[in-house]
């Protein structure tokens, strides 16, 4: 049971950790020092990837939670749930749409911040940072409290 425990420690704070390091450092030093179109371009190939180890490593602590199940098992598989749909939908409904409208704006550079297109992408954007937000959140709570 201890090595459960253990595993489902580390795959929450593989996942809380690789949303800071993508929203907090890489993500923001990457806009700072390279031309928003690029900095754009690398932050949507990195996407997939960083949404599937979400996906994964919260798989992997609830599978691990119910496993061993105990006193807070249930608020925190309430939490995972929680964090892994807000992750599964930014996955496979804000970031697909996103690429698509990205596809359609020739420069985020030169397209003005009042065009149609960017406004809905702005939209989507702040839905996946608010997603994001709930990932991170939770998980810092399944850290501190669980």
């Amino acid at each position: 049971m201890q090595i459960l425990a253990i595993l489902y420690r580390i795959a929450v704070a593989f996942w809380v950790g690789g949303v800071a390091i993508f929203t907090f450092i890489l993500t923001p030093t990457l806009f700072r020092t390279q031309p928003r179109d690029l900095a754009g371009r690398i932050v949507g190939v990195l996407f997939p990837g960083y949404f599937r180890w979400g996906l994964a490593c919260g798989a992997v602590a609830l599978v691990l939670q119910l496993l061993m199940w105990g006193r807070h098992s249930a608020a925190a598989c309430a939490v995972l749930g929680v964090m892994l749909a807000a992750a599964a939908f930014q996955a496979f409904r804000i970031e697909p749409r996103a690429a698509a409208l990205k596809r359609e704006i020739p420069s985020f550079e030169t397209t003005p911040k009042d065009d149609p297109l960017r406004r809905q992408f702005s939209k989507l954007h702040g839905i996946s940072a608010v997603c994001n937000l709930v990932v991170f959140v939770g998980g810092v709570a399944l850290v501190v409290l669980f």
